[in-house]
């Protein structure tokens, strides 16, 4: 194992110059300021750290001043213009599919494939997105409420009530392989046995196995009951029982899998850093807990 990691690395340390004396100057006098850096790593590993400090924010502020509204800048293995200010968004957000398209770059691609909503355009943009909206709509997530705070309510008593230290139980094997991925979407892509990109897409490998078996639990649920007799919906259900007006499903099985796994990792960090600083409120202001207990609206 220590003779393959040393000679993959003696190979990039040969390979990485090479390729950077003969695509260093490809492009000079047609790209706007900046600096693309090494190959494949760029300004990558910048940025990282600047979004594990929570200094994101003063990265691009001094990009900005030093090259202006408009610089190119080398990110996660590919090339990047960035764009800044009002008359950008307004030029992004005013083009048409044939100028300029929502794309993800091919790194990210080997992640959460290509049949996410961010991936899809035009018609099929619309189609998989009005999906994904029917499941999300008011009246379905008060449906899908009560559940949630059964499910809570268990998952509190059985694993935190009573206790000074909490461990995540990792119930689902799942868990892990999401957190796998969502450092692998936030690595530079170098697809080695020790990397976390490399991490990334073996625990995708190993989580559409599990998604395929709950379509398939879903499906199965669903031929013995009538739709319309679903107390709860759930994402997949959702997405399984949409249908056109001639009665064909919506969406396909893959596109099925790869957005679950794009709403997924988009919920992970999310709701669980909001939980966290919601739980960590209740625990400092008592006068707030008191309230929440009794009922009553903040």
């Amino acid at each position: 194992m220590e003779l393959m990691v040393f000679m993959t690395l003696l190979l990039l340390l040969i390979l990485v110059p090479i390729f950077y004396l003969f695509n260093h100057n490809k492009y000079n006098g047609q790209l706007p300021p900046g600096s693309l850096g090494l190959p494949v790593i760029g300004q990558s590993l910048g940025l990282l750290r600047a979004l594990k400090a929570d200094k994101v924010e003063k990265w691009f502020q001094e990009r900005i001043t030093n090259h202006g509204h408009v610089w190119k800048a080398s990110l996660f293995g590919y090339p990047t213009v960035v764009l800044h200010g009002p008359a950008a968004n307004k030029f992004v957000y005013t083009c048409d599919g044939n100028l300029l398209a929502s794309s993800q770059p091919p790194s990210l691609t080997r992640i959460v494939s290509c049949k996410n909503i961010f991936e899809l355009s035009a018609n099929d943009h619309r189609r998989v997105r009005a999906a994904l909206i029917s499941f999300l709509k008011l009246e379905v997530l008060k449906q899908y409420v009560s559940k949630v705070d059964v499910e809570m309510q268990h998952h509190l008593q059985s694993h935190w009530h009573g206790k000074h230290e909490v461990q995540d139980p990792e119930e689902r094997n799942c868990y892990p392989l999401f957190h796998d991925m969502i450092e692998g979407v936030l690595s530079v892509p170098i697809n080695l046995p020790f990397t976390k990109y490399n991490r990334a897409i073996i625990a995708r490998k190993k989580l559409v196995p599990m998604i395929i078996h709950l379509i398939q639990e879903k499906k199965e649920a669903l031929m013995e009951q009538n739709q319309g007799d679903i107390p709860h919906k759930d994402l997949i259900t959702s997405l399984l029982t949409i249908r056109h007006d001639d009665s064909s499903t919506m969406m396909s099985e893959e596109e099925i899998i790869d957005n679950i796994i794009i709403v997924m990792i988009a919920g992970y960090d999310t709701t669980a850093v909001l939980l966290t600083f919601f739980v960590r409120l209740l625990a400092s202001n008592k006068s707030i807990y008191s309230t929440i207990v009794q009922g009553n609206t903040i």
